[in-house]
């Protein structure tokens, strides 16, 4: 499936309580980039949604103008196990036409000014040019 307006950019309805919970209860770095880098359009002036229901993933942050996804991820993407699911997820995303990109928790934490810089050159690229 190919992710865009016509199906509200793959938006899955069942998760839909299930990502709430998760807005409620974001990490320190996941609030962090939330408050001081992608709400309210501070971003490049896109327009970003925390703990959106995509597929059959819950995703940390998406740009649906831009399908540009950024994942946070704590300690536990170390392991072998979940690096591998990390794989699957990201190859679906893409597979329905949607960017991926991930920091580490502690690297927004301890660079969070890096961080921003990092999603703006991504997004600079990603940006279709001027008609």
């Amino acid at each position: 499936m190919i992710a865009d307006k016509s199906n509200n950019y793959a938006y899955n309805k069942a998760l839909r309580n299930y990502a709430n919970k998760l807005r409620k209860n974001m990490t320190k770095a996941e609030a962090s980039l939330w408050k001081y880098i992608l709400k309210s359009g501070k971003m490049e002036g896109f327009k970003f949604r925390r703990q959106r229901p995509i597929l059959k993933y819950i995703v940390d942050f998406v740009c649906l103008e831009l399908k540009l996804i950024i994942e946070i991820d704590g300690i536990i993407h170390d392991f072998e196990a979940v690096v591998k699911n990390d794989n699957i997820r990201k190859m679906e995303l893409e597979n329905a036409g949607f960017t991926l990109i991930r920091f580490q928790d502690r690297e927004v934490l301890g660079n969070l000014e890096g961080v921003a810089e990092s999603i703006a050159m991504i997004i600079n690229d990603l940006k279709a040019p001027p008609p």
